[in-house]
């Protein structure tokens, strides 16, 4: 059984948790990422969550799929666009209703899936447990935005390791994605775990080292917080050079946001 599909339900159930007390109106509140709105973060992770199933158990329509959605970004529809029209304008309570849905689907197939089945992306090619822990990144990151502009603190849980398990994996794909050479010394990860647990990653090491709070470094990794905004210590020029631009999640580079624009509003 793969344990990350039950974090992605526990995660995906959080964040439905949440939306289901607010008042209709508020999903069409602006987030503070690239002004999404809450329909937005939903309509996003419900397609790709859409998109997850049929990795699953419908290949070819999977890629179809994404051929379509590469087709109509060449023809210059931006990928929410499509998201929206794929969705037929699904919004507010239905669309939180249907998101759902598919997210206990999705935690339902992968549970039993063979962890190292290789599954079809619009990446590289990924196995069952790096693409469920994939789903949960994703929810918990975007999550992240609608949490902020509700003004609600999130009960992080211990399977946020996933997240920061991805976030030191994907240290060398920082650099190689911007196509920069990757530093030889990789940092020492010392991290706090939401119940108080201490994990660590790369050898033991003074000079190239980050310590602090798993929260904020699955932030930083996820790029839903500035390394300014997080109370993490980083010594080193190659760990303060990681934590400048790191990027766990697949696709062309990103930069993080600006110090500041990304919080909790009060």
């Amino acid at each position: 059984m793969l344990d990350q599909a039950e974090d992605f339900r526990a995660e995906s159930r959080g964040l439905h948790a949440l939306l289901d007390g607010v008042a209709d109106d508020r999903f069409r509140t602006q987030t503070q990422f690239k002004g999404w709105t809450i329909d937005t973060v939903i309509q996003h992770l419900h397609f790709f969550n859409i998109a997850a199933e049929l990795a699953l158990v419908d290949e070819p329509a999977l890629l179809a799929l994404f051929a379509e959605l590469k087709a109509a970004r060449e023809a210059g529809e931006t990928t929410i666009a499509y998201t929206d029209r794929y969705l037929k304008g699904l919004r507010g309570r239905p669309l939180l209703d249907a998101w759902i849905a598919t997210s206990e689907r999705v935690a339902d197939l992968f549970a039993p899936a063979d962890p190292k089945a290789r599954l079809k992306w619009a990446g590289p090619d990924m196995s069952a447990r790096s693409f469920i822990t994939a789903r949960l990144m994703e929810t918990w990151a975007h999550g992240q935005e609608v949490y902020d502009i509700l003004g609600a603190e999130r009960e992080e849980r211990d399977y946020i390791r996933n997240i920061a398990m991805l976030g030191v994996n994907t240290f060398g794909w920082t650099f190689a994605n911007r196509k920069e050479p990757v530093p030889e010394a990789k940092p020492y990860v010392r991290l706090t775990a939401p119940s108080g647990e201490i994990w660590e990653w790369n050898e033991p090491s003074e000079v190239e080292r980050i310590e602090g709070p798993a929260v904020g470094f699955c932030q930083v990794v996820a790029q839903t917080r500035n390394i300014a905004d997080v109370d993490l210590k980083v010594t080193g020029p190659a760990a303060t050079t990681w934590m400048a631009k790191a990027q766990c999640f697949a696709g062309p580079p990103n930069d993080p946001p600006a110090s500041g624009a990304r919080r909790r509003v009060s």
